[in-house]
Formats: structure tokens, sequence, C-alpha cells
């Protein structure tokens, strides 16, 4: 019953979230940032050098690197674990060789960087003794503005000591980049002075560099204070009696800054800001109050301040004398009912703490509204840390297990509270929490309601009808979520739970399931990231509606149709469900977000199950596929009329300058290299270790832009190549071939279909290679060489006849041909439907005698034909979850046009016409995509032969499909469909001719009849 029980007060969770959209706006924010002190890292305390003499500072000298912006250590650090690169690696490269090693002469400007690049890839592949580490992707990610961020605490140190006088300076080592311009992706004009190592050619810790820092200054060493996170360099500067700061973390480096110069450096509380006018309280009185609570004889002035985000509950941060408070008041005016109960608050906090759990310090309850005009409590301030993003990024993946497990224990501690000893037993009604809750929602809800919105009625009518029975009463938080909690800045542990305005007595699995929201969720969701204002409070109506229809359909098509209809002891072998979210914002058009029932059984899913959404996927792989979605939207899609131009340009021949920086940033970001299966690369030496079906989600993703597979990496005839050599190739051959495709430094084209015999029968291949002295001979003539005419194209995968007297199926060999061997004379470029796709194009090539050495053999001769067919399985999978993006992609754009046309009197949208075809292509869509991912799936589980009947169907099915679903697009659109404003012509174009790659339509539908012949009879 668990799993039934879950289900529903799941979706009674997200109708939570619905009633926290229409409540005001953005209160829990209110308190939450009470209680922050928000450190980005972990606080590793700070040390100081030892100095003498102690006359006035007069210039605060700064590194950078570690101390104005992440290190290259902290940097190495990320991207290890995003490049499964043994921790540590980095960082034991950089510093080799000493002052003489490739780094140090690096920032001496002694070589550039591609010398030091390319130095330093050899070290790195020395030390883990493999042929490449993508040291580029490395330096990219560091010298990347998603990285290379001034820290905010530092930018405000600086405002001040530059505001008090003094002068200020960056000594840094750094260097040049590739566009010969020094990195330093700081404002110029926060220094009077800037001494960077590679503009002089010296070194911390060269005490040259510290003195000629001192004398642009014009000051004498004890006049200065220098901050930097390496010891030798501090303990040089320290020599020549500069005062120094070891920085570990910027925020207690600013603090002991501080304590030096004798005045603050940071203008306030974090997240607080003047009190607003409407928001004032009189001082005076409360001054008063606070002195006869606290015993306080000061006579210095009371410090009043507000907190950001909200104004559910208003709250304030006080200092008077040497106290740090937070005050919580009710607001003023007309309120909901049992809205805004700061007395219930309070007394749950205040039992809550002789019980053990972590709450905040309150020191009184004042119901008084004379003293500022409504009831207020006070507590103490509580410095911590508060993880705003779910996801945790930039963590370790032990640290967020200890993390969750905190928020975990505490959670059972709350529902562990003995309510009797406590004195909460009558804090709320006992039994019946769900329908009570669902009755105050509705309540509220119809309280602030300014316009129907059906989803919401259809939730209040249903909701009543499926409630749980309630297994246990315990104290209940009500809004238990990682963001309201305090961590302490060292360790996994939960300092203070906060935001008790819904606690209640009830059901303790509400708490649970409400806590989960966030791993269900769209990652973009505003709730989920804590984000209120103006923006937000307009958005609410849109957010309520959105989430009203995500409770919905979790509640009717996902938990209940599985769980009512199956005993929960039975393994989930078959039933899985999908559904497709109502497009918002939160959903930006073109993209896709499902859900399916996890499985029941932990034995089912040890075996791997059938995964049928991306929200659905293991954590890595779901974060990775967010952080792709996020890529596309914010880089790939913006980029592509620009590239859409170049395709028509006169350089289209030549490779897009934007292609090669959207590959760096990919590189950047982890999204590189994605395809090779993990049972082809079980090491993950190559890849990044995802399975066929992990794949997918991510290919269909990248399919929704003509441009995204190259962008990553992974684009056709390449990515077929790729895997064909790890597979098959000797460790010359991958020397030679597979690293540079890897790194993206060379493409590859493969070379089968001939235009005198029909090619989609492999064996019909004429073209001959002959055995000559330690050569290997070519002749023949090919077309439709998909990349051969791009200028980066290195290597030709070429498959001809090295026997015409052996078997049928034993006469093919492939040879790796390189592309500037003599005798390889391309005829012309061939164009689809007049598209050449430039600049890799398509192209009928003669080789005549071309000469190839014995050692570019694959496999052996007469291995051609099994390496073909090795070689298209996972390729035909990926050219279906291309051809589903495709799809995808034109079936958002076509529902956006049909919403903004009018046709005949009415919008076209409303066309009866024009809806059939929307309804239709969806069922395409879906059908196609369990097809593809069912082979996928059987891919991973019994291998490419086992799935060969599964590749035939998708590869029958998906480019038709496409074809239809496109097509009704275009008919949408009327003439622009057909133009190049719109992808939905080249769309068209590449489905069609997808009827004929990897094998014609005609020879997937006899092989999967053959099949169903043999095997079902």
């Amino acid at each position: 019953m668990f799993g039934f029980l879950y289900t529903r007060v799941y979706s009674l969770s997200l109708t939570m979230c619905v009633r926290s959209c229409f409540r005001s706006p953005r209160l829990q924010w209110v308190w939450r940032t009470a209680f922050l002190k928000h450190t980005q890292r972990r606080h590793q305390g700070s040390h100081r050098w030892t100095h003498l003499g102690g006359s006035t500072y007069r210039a605060v000298i700064f590194d950078m690197g570690g101390v104005l912006i992440p290190s290259p250590g902290r940097v190495a650090a990320e991207w290890e674990v995003q490049n499964r690169i043994p921790s540590g690696t980095i960082l034991k490269a950089l510093m080799e060789g000493g002052e003489n090693g490739p780094w140090m002469r690096f920032m001496r400007a002694e070589i550039t960087a591609e010398g030091f690049l390319r130095e330093f890839g050899r070290l790195c592949s020395e030390m883990l003794k493999t042929t490449s580490v993508p040291v580029d992707s490395f330096f990219s990610l560091l010298t990347s503005e998603r990285v290379a961020k001034q820290f905010p605490v530092m930018t405000e140190a600086i405002t001040q000591i530059r505001a008090k006088g003094l002068q200020t300076a960056v000594l840094s080592n750094n260097f040049y980049l590739p566009n010969q311009k020094s990195f330093l992706p700081l404002d110029r004009k926060q220094f009077d002075v800037i001494v960077e190592s590679c503009m002089e050619g010296i070194c911390k810790p060269d005490p040259r560099i510290y003195k000629l820092c001192l004398e642009r200054l014009g000051l004498q060493p004890s006049e200065s204070i220098f901050l930097d996170d390496l010891g030798p360099n501090l303990k040089e500067a320290a020599r020549l009696g500069i005062h120094t700061i070891k920085v570990n973390d910027p925020e207690t480096a600013v603090k002991e800054l501080e304590a030096l110069l004798g005045f603050t450096l940071r203008v306030g509380v974090p997240n607080t800001r003047p009190v607003k006018k409407t928001m004032e309280i009189p001082k005076d009185s409360l001054q008063k109050y606070l002195k006869d609570l606290l015993g306080i004889q000061t006579t210095g002035p009371l410090e009043l301040l507000q907190f950001d985000h909200g104004q559910s509950n208003p709250t304030y941060y006080i200092r008077l004398a040497n106290r740090d408070l937070v005050l919580r008041k009710k607001p003023p005016g007309t309120l909901l009912p049992s809205a805004h109960a700061i007395e219930r608050e309070f007394r749950i906090m205040k039992a809550l703490a002789n019980a053990g759990v972590p709450v905040p310090n309150v020191l009184d309850l004042c119901e008084d509204s004379s003293v500022i005009g409504t009831p207020f409590y006070v507590m103490e301030y509580c410095p911590g840390l508060i993880y705003k993003d779910p996801s945790l990024p930039g963590l370790e993946p032990s640290h967020r297990r200890a993390i969750y497990t905190a928020m975990n224990t505490v959670l059972c501690k709350i529902h562990s509270v003995d309510l009797q000893a406590v004195g909460l037993e009558d804090y709320g009604k006992q039994g019946d929490y769900i329908p009570r809750q669902v009755r105050t929602w509705v309540k509220q809800y119809r309280a602030s309601e300014t316009s129907t919105i059906p989803a919401m009625e259809r939730l209040i009518e249903w909701l009543p009808l499926h409630l749980p029975r309630q297994q246990r009463t315990t104290v209940v938080h009500g809004d238990f979520r990682l963001d309201n909690l305090v961590f302490h800045p060292e360790e996994p542990e939960v300092l203070a739970v906060l935001d008790w305005e819904l606690s209640t007595l009830g059901d303790p699995l509400a708490d649970v399931a409400y806590s989960c929201l966030a791993h269900y969720l769209p990652s973009s969701f505003p709730v989920l990231r804590g984000q209120a204002s103006s923006t937000y409070a307009e958005q609410t109506g849109k957010l309520t509606e959105f989430v009203s229809n995500l409770a919905w359909d979790f509640a009717v098509k996902e938990g209940f149709r599985v769980f009512k209809e199956m005993p929960f002891t039975n393994p989930l072998t078959r039933s899985y469900h999908t559904w497709a979210r109502p497009q918002s914002q939160w959903c930006p058009t073109g993209s896709r977000s499902y859900s399916s029932v996890p499985e029941a059984s932990p034995a089912h899913t040890s075996r791997g199950g059938l995964v049928i959404s991306p929200e659905s996927l293991s954590p890595p792989v779901r974060e990775l596929y967010h952080r792709l979605k996020h890529f596309m939207e914010q880089r790939v899609y913006p980029a592509e009329p620009e590239l859409q131009s170049h395709q028509a340009s006169a350089a289209r021949w030549s490779p897009s300058p934007l292609i090669e920086d959207l590959k760096e940033k990919a590189k950047a970001e982890g999204l590189w290299n994605l395809f090779l299966p993990l049972e082809a690369d079980p090491e993950k030496k190559y890849g990044a270790g995802l399975t066929n079906m992990e794949y997918a989600h991510l290919c269909e993703l990248m399919g929704t832009s003509l441009y995204a597979p190259e962008v990553c990496n992974c684009s056709a005839p390449d990515t077929g190549n790729m895997e064909l050599l790890v597979r098959y190739g000797t460790e010359a051959q991958k020397a030679r071939w597979l690293i540079p495709l890897l790194e993206g430094k060379a493409r590859s084209c493969f070379a089968m279909t001939e235009p005198q015999v029909a090619s989609s029968d492999a064996t019909n291949i004429e073209a001959s290679i002959r055995e000559e002295d330690s050569f290997y001979v070519i002749n023949g003539h090919k077309w439709w060489i998909t990349g051969i005419l791009d200028p980066r194209c290195q290597l030709c995968v070429f498959m001809g006849k090295t026997d015409p007297h052996a078997l049928r199926h034993r006469q093919q060999s492939v040879l790796l041909v390189p592309m500037d061997t003599p005798g390889i004379k391309i005829i012309r470029p061939l164009t689809v439907y007049g598209l050449e796709d430039a600049p890799g194009g398509h192209g009928e090539v003669r080789f005549e005698h071309v000469r190839v050495p014995k050692e570019n053999m694959v496999l052996g001769p007469g291995r051609g034909f099994e390496i073909a067919q090795g070689r298209l399985g996972p390729g035909r999978i990926h050219h279906c979850m291309r051809l589903i993006g495709f799809s995808e992609r034109a079936l958002a754009l076509m529902k956006a046009r049909v919403k903004s046309r009018v046709a005949f009197g009415k919008p076209l949208v409303e066309q009866g016409t024009v809806l059939a075809d929307i309804a239709q292509s969806r069922v395409e869509i879906e059908q196609a995509r369990l097809l593809v991912l069912r082979a996928a799936h059987l891919m991973d589980l019994a291998g490419n032969k086992a799935a060969a009947l599964d590749i035939a169907m998708i590869k029958m099915v998906a480019p038709s499909m496409a074809s239809r679903v496109i097509d009704r697009a275009i008919q949408a659109f009327g003439a622009a469909g057909l133009s190049s404003d719109y992808p939905l012509a080249q769309f068209f174009t590449w489905a069609r001719a997808l009827r004929f790659a990897d094998g014609p339509d005609e020879v997937h539908r006899a092989t999967v009849a053959k099949l169903e012949l043999k095997h079902r009879i």
C-alpha cells in the first residue's frame, strides 16, 4: 500500500505547490534569508604569515586566481569530475617541472597557449598512461565567462577600500590567451596598479615582481597588505615586509582584512536592503522593547534592515549593541483566514528546540500591537549555509549525498517527536490531515481567485474523491525542502529548519512527498530555485495553471492507473505510461518534458529498466540532460540564424567560426562525445559512459537543432567511424585517427555507396582493394560520401572488395584512407533537393590507384560486411532519435504558428483539420519514440545482433513518421515553411534522405518480415 499511498500524497504535494503560488509571493524567502549568511565555499579558516612593523596601511594588493576569481585548482576539480579524470591529475600536471614546467613558462609568456596545451596534454597523458586527455576543454572552462567571475564579496571589499582613499592593485600570475590578450577577466578600473606575470616575464614568488608592484604604487612594503591563496607566494611577500593574508575562502579573508584595516568592507547583512517606506516600523518603541527584553543598557543606535524577498510575513534584521537579531511580524491589513500565524511559528520552534530538533533560537513573542503595529516575535540571527539549488552544483557526489542524508535525518527527527512530551498534542487536529488540507487549500484558493483556471477546477473536484487514509500522526513541517534548511558551513549538518508557518499535526508522508518535488518539477521552475520578483508575481497565474496540470496528470495518468490495477509485490515489467506536460514558459517551445512511473522492483531495476522519460534517468544522466537542454536554449538555438546564413554564403565551404566557438563551449560544459555506448567503451576512456537508451534521450534533444550534433561532436558520419575505431581499431589506428576525431580536430567520411550498382545490397560493391607489396591499391567510383568536402576531413573509411571469389559476405574489407593520399579525386558536390549541406556536403569521388599501407586494414581482409553491420546499429538509433527531435521541433513550431495566424475569420488553431493534424502528429511521435527506446534498451541488454528486428523496425518507422509530421508543419506555415527562415525545409529534406541512408525502407521491411515469419509462426 505504501506505493499507492505515496503516489496519492505526491499528487497532493504538487497541489501544495499550487497553494504556494496563489498565496502572497515568496513568504519562504523572507524567513529563509533571515538566517542566511551565505558563503559560496566551505569555510576553511584563514592564516596570516607573521610580519614585523606596524605602520598605517595605504594599499591592498590582490592575487587573481583563488582570491578574486575561482582558482585553477578549484576549476580543475570540477572539470575532472565532469570528464571522469582521476582527482588531482590537473593540479599535479600544473606543478610538474616547478619553475621550468610548462605552466610557469606559460605564465612568463615563454611559450604560447598552443605550446602550453601541447606540453600540458602530454604530461597528463603520461600520468594517466592514456593516449590523450582533453586539456583543451579544461583551458576553455578555466577561461570561460561562466567560471571566471569575480567573487561579489571581493568586488564589494574593493569598492569600500577605494572609498576610504586606499590604493588597490592586482598582482597576478597569468597568461596570454590565443588571441594575444592577457587573461584578466576583471574590471581594470577597480585597480590603481595591475602587474601581470605574462607582461613582465617574471612570476610570483620571484621577489622582483613584488618590488615592481610596490614601486608602481609608490609605497613601502609595510604600507601594503597582500592576499594570495598560495603559501610560497605569501611567504616571499612576508619576507619583504608586506603584510599578508592567506585566502582559503573569500568571505573569511575579507573578515580578516576588515580586522587589519579597522573598517567594514561589507555594506551590510547579505540579502538585506534599507526598509521600504511602506514597511517601516517605529524604531524608538522597538528599541525600548528590546532593551527591556535583553537587559541592554547601551545608548547606541538600533540598526534596522529588511530582508529582500517577499512580503508574506515581513522579516527584519536588527543589530543592537552586540546582538544580531531577526524580527518577524504579521503584515498589516486584511489577511487570509489562518494565514500569517506567527504565534504558531513561535510555539512550534520553542517546543521543538526542547526535543532536539535544530530550529532557530526564539527569544520572545510580542502580541502587543502597540509596539510596532502588529504582533511579532524575535529570534537570534543564525549564520550558516543555505543551498538554493537542489541539484547542488559544484559539489562532489559524496558531498551531495551527505547533504541529502542530513536532510532526511532531520526530517526523521521531526516526525519522531513525542507530541505529549513537548506539549504539542493540541497543536493540530488528530486524523484526517489530508482531507482537511484539501479543504483549506480550496478555501484559500477561492479567497484569492481572480479568474477561473479549468485545471484547478478539475483538481478541486477530483481530489476529495481520491484521498489516502492517514497512517500516523506526527508534527508536519508543511514546506520541507532543501532551501528551508541552514547547514553548517563545514559539515553536512543541519543547524536550523526554517519556515514553520504551515506546520501542524498530520501525516508525515506529506512532508516526504513534498521534499521530493525538487526531483520532479522542471529544473527552471521559479519556486524551485527561490526566484522572487515582480516578474514572478505577474507570472503567478500562469504558474498556478502549470502546476495544476502537472498535479492532475501525475495523479490520474501516472499513479492510479498503475498502482490501482497491479499488486504492489509484482515487478513492473511492461507497464509504462507517457504523457506530455503542458507547454509554458517553464517548458520552452521545442523542448520535451515527460514522466514515467518508477520501477516497482529493485531486481527489475538492477537489470536495467526501460526509461521513457528524461526525468526518470539516473541522477547523473538526468543532470547531464538538463545541462544539455540549458546549453541548447542559451547557446545553440540563438546561433541558428547566423549558422544558416553562413551555409548560404560564399564562405560556406569553410567551417563556421561560430561552430568552432560553440564546440569549445560544449567541451567546457562537459557536453562532448556523449555518443559512445558503454558496452563499446566500458572503461569510459573515450566517451561519457552512457547506455544506448540513456544517449537516446540526449540524442533526441540534440536533434531539435540541425547544428547541435556537430557542436557536441556527436554527428554522423564521425560518430559511426569513431565507434568503428573503438570497437575494431588497433592501438596505432586509434592513436592516429580516433584521438583527433574525439578531440574535434578532424572530421571523417564513410565511402560505400556506388553509382553503378544498387548499393542497398552491400555485397554488390564493386570498388576493388588489391594487395601489392606492403600496400593495398584502391580503385573505385563512390558517391553520396557525406562530409568528404569538409576541409577538416582527414580520414575516409573505405569499403571495397578484396576477394570477389570468397563467400558472398566475406568479399568486402574496410580500409582507413588518409584524405591527402594521391589518387583521391572529388568530381562534384551533390545536392539533396537543392541543398548542398556545406561545408561537409555529399561528394561524388573517384579513387584511382590510391595506395594505402597494409596496417590501415581494419580487423582483417573479408571482415567489411561484419564491420559495416556493427557500425550501423547504433548509428540507426542516433538517426531515429534525431528524427524524433526534428519532429518535436516541427510540431512545436506548428503549434506556435497556428495560434498566431487567422484565416477565414478565425484562428488556424480553431480549424478542425489543423487540430486533427496536431493530434495525429503527437500520436505518431509518441509511438515512434517508444519503439526507438525499446530498441536502444534491447541493444543494451542483449547486444546489437539480438536487437536486429527492433533496429530494422525503427529505421522503417522513424523517417516516414518524421516526414509526415514535418510535412504537416510545413502545410500549417504555408509558403514560409518552404523557406530558409525556418528549419522545416531542411528537416524535411533530411527526413526524406534518411529513408535511403543506412539502408532503404524496403530492405528494413524485408528484414522485419523475414524475422517475423522465422520466429513468430
